[in-house]
């Protein structure tokens, strides 16, 4: 994996190249962590702000910042992968309802922490504008503003076209939908600068330290066996290359480019000023945001499931996809279509059966988790870090109740039919955009396929 292609958010910061030293020998401390990404150093730091007694050691098979943490599309955002619906299901309507308003509280959080740690990370306040370019996509927005009151979510709101294009302006917009609940960030700044917080406090993160082998309180390495009270499993996308986890998630990728910084005639005929972060209502997602430093980030999902959930890094790039990615772009955004492309990359995200994140600790065994995010980490991961440390601490507080905590998926079908669903799922989603473009009507098959996914 030590061969993937830098995001814009790493190049330059020293992450592949200044490493740590790795575990050389066996260890004892109080929390071992698997995982030098956002869930595994937000809950070092957030244990040492409970115990500043406790010893932990952080566990990294390449680098902090290495996996999803490094390579997003720099969304903090307060989208949370199961439908409100379905954590009602889980944990009843206040349930529901406590663990969004907990995500709205987060976007706030790492803002917060960022700066009182003073970690530059570009952070930037400006909400998601969630564009329609068709009647369909229309409709389905307007359905989400309207739920989101039935919730009591008063603050979603839907913008005419007028209002839209002032705030963003593209082609085709019919309106949007808008929410507050999001910031712009420079992610890499914030996975590099969390590991120094927390090495500033005494926590001993051992970079190309590959966990082998968990089993109740213990790690075993390459370079040793680590002992703990607490072993916390942060692997993410990766989980399925831990034994005993093929079938945990599924690693799905995820492709973005990233443009030049632009000119101030393309920023006044585009707007942008806010630096909101940009989707629109197609099934195959695109996101969008605009950098401190005035270049478009832009990113999407399209790329195929491998068999098995292999990872590699030949899977970052993927010149189909990133040629669709700057396609749509210039679709949305004409004045950028001479914009250069100064970076491509990708990563994966990981998946569960059911599309439901979780966190948990097991008591008996000492084995505690978080993660299965689907693409919106950023922020869920910084809830997880915190209810961890409340979970390993044992302290009670409203985060240990939310419905997420102790949710356990069901695991992935057996191979071949995982890699059948999953690559048939992509393609009828973007078929189902070309459909609806064409016709005007709703898909049936994206519903169908939601359904089939357990979505």
């Amino acid at each position: 994996m030590s061969g993937a292609a830098l995001s814009l958010w790493l190049d330059g910061v020293g992450a592949a190249s200044a490493r740590r030293p790795a575990l050389a020998t066996d260890t004892t401390v109080d929390v071992a962590i698997i995982g030098a990404g956002y869930t595994g150093l937000w809950t070092a730091y957030y244990l040492l702000l409970a115990d500043p007694a406790l010893r932990i050691a952080v566990l990294e098979r390449e680098y902090a910042g290495f996996g999803a943490s490094g390579r997003n599309g720099g969304w903090c955002s307060a989208l949370f992968a199961a439908s409100w619906p379905r954590l009602a299901r889980v944990g009843g309507r206040a349930g529901a309802v406590a663990q969004q308003r907990a995500m709205f509280d987060t976007v706030d959080e790492v803002g917060r922490v960022a700066a009182a740690e003073g970690i530059d990370i570009h952070f930037a306040k400006g909400g998601t504008l969630s564009v329609a370019r068709t009647v369909t996509q229309e409709g389905r927005l307007r359905a989400e503003v309207a739920a989101a009151h039935g919730w009591g979510f008063a603050d979603y709101r839907w913008l005419d076209a007028a209002a839209a294009n002032e705030r963003i302006a593209t082609t085709g917009s019919r309106g949007a939908l808008f929410t507050p609940h999001c910031a712009s960030i420079q992610p890499g700044l914030l996975v590099r600068g969390l590991a120094e917080a927390v090495e500033r406090r005494g926590v001993r993160i051992y970079e190309g330290t590959a966990a082998l082998e968990i089993a109740d309180r213990s790690v075993q390495t390459a370079g040793g066996r680590v002992t703990a009270d607490v072993v916390v499993r942060a692997t993410e996308a990766f989980t399925p290359e831990l034994p005993g986890h093929r079938r945990t998630v599924v690693p799905v990728y995820s492709l973005v480019i990233a443009t030049e910084p632009l000119p101030a005639a393309v920023w006044d005929e585009i707007g942008w000023a806010r630096r909101e972060t940009f989707t629109d209502g197609r099934h195959l997602l695109v996101y969008a945001q605009r950098t401190a430093d005035g270049r478009i980030v832009f990113g999407g999902r399209g790329a195929p499931y491998h068999p098995g959930s292999r990872l590699s890094s030949r899977y970052d790039a993927d010149p189909a996809v990133f040629a669709r990615l700057r396609s749509a772009m210039v679709e949305l955004w004409p004045a950028t279509r001479d914009a250069a492309i100064t970076h491509q990359w990708g990563g994966a995200v990981a998946i569960p059966r059911d599309w439901f994140s979780s966190v948990g600790l097991d008591r008996a065994t000492g084995l505690a988790w978080a993660g299965g995010y689907v693409g919106d980490g950023v922020a869920t991961a910084n809830l997880a870090g915190r209810t961890l440390a409340d979970l390993i601490t044992g302290r009670d507080s409203d985060l240990v109740r939310l419905p997420w905590v102790g949710h356990r998926s069901r695991r992935w079908e057996p191979e071949p039919l995982r890699w059948l669903a999953i690559n048939a799922g992509v393609r009828a989603m973007g078929s189902a955009d070309a459909k609806e473009a064409r016709t005007g009507r709703p898909a049936r098959r994206a519903k169908l396929m939601n359904r089939l996914m357990g979505h």
